[in-house]
């Protein structure tokens, strides 16, 4: 047993290597063909195509069909708790209460490699129970359970991971992030009752899953693992996922156990899909609530698809992060908490998630409300439930305007959060929220959306370059009055800049900020 972290040198052994290797020299190629048919279907929206079901695929949507029961501690998942695998964040996860921590390795984390090797080695002694840090203020450790169920989610199918190429080109994020973690702690899990369970972000595709299920049957194959033992849970999180949740549940049946509203990301995915189409313009994000038409489309249509077949259904992020001196705001953004939570649980949803530990208690008690004494609400099938692709695709019902206030916002936190994320923290306190990079995703490609677009805000401005420029200038001045001239010496706002303008004013629209951040942190 470990009371230190795993040392780099064995978390990047001769033989983990070896087996992150051989995943990516079966499985890039296959990536590589999947990202260009991202590309390519996006390009068939732009040119006048329609998103819609797949009709090759009616007969999987029709079919009678459902997926494997869940493992034990995986049954009960009314509380999830999600942040990086920092160490300390790692202990404070462990003991907060949730019934399931998300470890992540991707939005909430910036890829240096440091954060990517000391991730593993937090996920290792996390797994073993043997993770503690000693600061000069205080002793993190263990508060002897029970602990939360470790879901880990690695970076997503677009990101490359230039410090441990493959034949002289990069290896893919997800199948380092995925290999290292399966290979150091996949038999430890099953010894201690539990077992390799991850979240799949940002797929398109029921192909990209069905590239997922592949690797995850090789590796079991390789190490010695049941197949089977390995469990997903996918995030839909992009416009073209919600069209294929049946499909994607299908391709992954011997491994998956549900689906996950990931809204925020849901939110930039359409934005994005949708970028040159005035008629789908969204309005300030901050006006764009989950009771909007197409988010309860979406969300409607993911608990009565994953409960149809046997599958959870996991709600979205409360990201407030309650205020140590201001009891007035806790008091208003806790209302809005509960409000959300109440909702979910009512619409069928087996569980949420928190960015805090604080607010474990708030979700817990209103799916305890509701779930009494059951685990889980699967046995609630949601069959009034009717989605048809016009009430997904109806962002014109929303409702709300473009206003200078929120032009402002999306310019300030993604500033701010960009700055973080070039310093290596992903996961970010701004506004008494936990941002993440869903977050500046969002924020950028609104501005990118609003100018492209000739949008005018609310008192007749149009939104162009020299106007975000100008709210830049006022927004880093403020921000430097605030924190002074040394810490502002010791920033990357120079850079953080830079990076946004480059996301959010050129004409060819960048696909992920977190790929164009790359190059700045390598």
């Amino acid at each position: 047993m470990r009371g230190e972290p795993l040392a780099v040198t064995e978390i990047l052994s001769e033989e983990a290597v070896s087996f992150v290797a051989d995943l990516n020299r079966r499985f890039r190629p296959r990536r590589d063909e999947l990202l260009a048919a991202r590309a390519e279907r996006r390009a068939h929206i732009a040119n006048g195509g329609r998103l819609d079901f797949r009709p090759e695929t009616a007969e999987i949507r029709a079919g009678d069909w459902t997926v494997p029961a869940a493992p034990a501690d995986l049954t009960d998942r009314r509380v999830e708790i999600t942040g990086p695998t920092e160490r300390k964040m790692t202990i404070n996860a462990l003991n907060s209460g949730a019934k399931v921590w998300l470890a992540d390795l991707e939005d909430a984390n910036t890829p240096h490699w440091a954060n990517v090797v000391d991730g593993q080695q937090n996920l290792y002694d996390a797994v073993r129970r043997t993770v503690t840090l000693q600061t000069p203020q205080k002793t993190y450790e263990l508060n002897g359970g029970p602990y939360p169920t470790i879901v880990m989610r690695p970076r997503g199918w677009h990101l490359d991971e230039r410090h441990l190429p493959v034949d002289g080109s990069p290896a893919v994020g997800a199948l380092v992030d995925f290999g290292l973690y399966f290979f150091h702690n996949a038999r430890e899990l099953l010894e201690r009752g539990s077992g390799p369970y991850l979240y799949l972000p940002k797929m398109e595709s029921h192909h990209e899953a069905a590239l997922w299920n592949d690797v995850f049957t090789h590796a079991q194959q390789a190490l010695g693992i049941p197949v089977g033992t390995i469990r997903a849970t996918v995030l839909i999180e992009t416009i073209p996922a919600a069209f294929e949740m049946d499909e994607i549940l299908y391709a992954l049946r011997p491994h998956v156990s549900g689906l996950n509203a990931g809204r925020w990301d849901y939110l930039f995915s359409i934005i994005k899909y949708f970028r040159d189409n005035p008629a789908m313009v969204l309005p300030d994000r901050a006006s764009v609530t989950m009771t909007a038409p197409f988010m309860r489309a979406y969300t409607e249509l993911l608990v009565s698809t994953c409960h149809r077949r046997g599958a959870f259904a996991m709600g979205g992020m409360a990201a407030f992060i309650p205020s140590r001196r201001d009891p007035q705001v806790n008091e208003v953004a806790l209302g809005k908490v509960r409000e959300d939570k109440e909702r979910e649980a009512a619409d069928g949803f087996d569980g949420s998630w928190v960015a805090h530990p604080d607010l474990v208690p708030v979700c817990r008690e209103i799916f305890d409300r509701v779930l009494g004494d059951r685990p889980n609400q699967l046995d609630r099938r949601r069959d009034d439930v009717s989605v048809d692709a016009a009430r997904l695709l109806d962002v014109a019902a929303t409702g709300g305007a473009v206003t200078a206030a929120g032009l402002r916002s999306n310019v300030s936190v993604a500033l701010q959060y960009l700055e973080a994320w070039l310093r290596g923290n992903g996961a970010v306190a701004i506004n008494n929220l936990m941002e993440d990079a869903a977050t500046a995703e969002i924020s950028r490609s609104q501005v990118w959306q609003w100018i492209h677009n000739g949008v005018r805000l609310d008192d007749g401005t149009e939104v162009t370059a020299d106007l975000v420029t100008r709210i830049e200038d006022e927004e880093l001045a403020a921000i430097r009055a605030a924190i002074g001239d040394e810490a502002w010496a010791g920033s990357r706002f120079d850079d953080a800049r830079k990076l946004f303008e480059r996301v959010a004013l050129v004409d060819d629209f960048a696909e992920f900020l977190t790929t164009a951040a790359y190059d700045s942190i390598n």
